[in-house]
């Protein structure tokens, strides 16, 4: 065991480093044991961060000199930078044009994150107007979601499967009985419930009640409320290991030291500047804010997909071999803003990194 896990006064002053844009204290690494895809994992978050802020400054593709970055798809080393988490925050979350009481935002939240899907809040929007639980209407929504799936369209993102709820809600389209299941959470009262949370693991232990969702969406889920007013909590507070982080782990690590997985990913967030500058890595923050417990788990999540191109002889504990998604480049730009209590917005407008 580490001295993270045996000091909790350290571990206290440690997150509050990190939630601060800081890191003062060295956490050693034994006696976990690693392999070389573990210092690609710092590298390839060097890189990623590099490609996003070459988009970022509008430079021309191609916007990184990794051929596997150039050639793949991957998400961005920070998860609110990705656009779909970008959507989310500015046009569904922080929307001026629609009710800011915390009833609205997590029904909206839910409505956005169980189909996952630009195309389908836009769609929603067009046929129905804006969208609040106040006019809400089972019929209509559940029609128009109908309408678009007996067209052939996609209604769902491919990022992640959602159990259909059909064993629980018992209607035939999957769409049907996530409708339902967010009718359930808005009369269970659960945004009164989550406000109520002390800490963040209480908050994702009421998440996850909710039928359907097991540990790793139900995470996903209050991260993404975590963005809001609702909840406001350090992301360097609590961590869920979802299935690709441990394929990237077991890739990482011959030996974990006894440290279980999110334990790993706790500690890789508190030696991310030590590890930049023993490699000699010039890593840029997000404009101040570093690497926290979410985006150190998606990073893992990456490397495993990463690694099988750079470094296929280390299978770990993953049996994938090739990478699926190949990169498209969609060159439509974002305008960045993130949640206003992050403090980072301002950073932003000055182009400070």
């Amino acid at each position: 065991m580490t001295q993270v896990a045996r000091k909790p006064d350290k571990r206290k002053k440690k997150i509050e480093s990190v939630a601060k844009g800081r890191i003062d204290i060295y956490i050693p690494l034994t006696p976990a044991k690693t392999t070389e895809v573990y210092d690609s994992y710092w590298r390839f978050a060097v890189l990623r961060q590099e490609t996003f802020f070459n988009r970022v400054d509008r430079k021309p593709y191609p916007w990184s000199p990794d051929p596997i970055i150039g050639r793949y798809k991957f998400t961005n080393a920070y998860r609110a930078s990705d656009r779909v988490s970008q959507f989310l925050i500015k046009e569904v979350i922080y929307n001026s044009q629609l009710p800011d009481n915390p009833k609205e935002i997590l029904f909206r939240i839910f409505l956005f994150k169980l189909f996952n899907k630009i195309e389908t809040w836009k769609l929603l929007t067009s046929k129905l107007g804006p969208l609040t639980y106040s006019d809400y209407s089972f019929k209509h929504y559940d029609k128009v979601l109908n309408d678009e799936f007996i067209s052939g369209k996609r209604i769902y993102s491919a990022a992640y499967i959602m159990p259909s709820g059909k064993s629980f809600f018992g209607y035939e389209r999957k769409h049907s009985n996530h409708l339902k299941l967010i009718e359930m959470l808005m009369k269970n009262d659960m945004h009164g419930k989550l406000s109520s949370a002390k800490r963040m693991q209480q908050a994702f232990e009421i998440v996850k009640t909710l039928p359907g969702l097991g540990d790793f969406l139900a995470y996903q889920i209050l991260i993404d409320i975590n963005y809001s007013t609702i909840l406001n909590f350090s992301e360097s507070d609590f961590v869920v290991p979802g299935p690709g982080a441990k394929g990237g782990i077991s890739k990482c690590f011959y030996s974990t030291g006894g440290l279980n997985d999110a334990e790993i990913i706790k500690l890789m967030t508190e030696r991310q500047e030590w590890e930049f500058e023993k490699l000699g890595l010039s890593f840029k923050t997000l404009w101040g804010r570093l690497l926290q417990l979410i985006d150190c788990q998606n990073l893992f999540c990456e490397v495993d997909k990463y690694a099988r191109v750079k470094h296929p002889d280390i299978k770990g504990a993953s049996e994938r071999t090739r990478i699926k998604q190949i990169f498209k480049a969609n060159i439509q730009p974002i305008d960045y803003w993130f949640p206003p209590k992050w403090g980072i917005n301002e950073n932003i407008k000055r182009r400070v990194l």
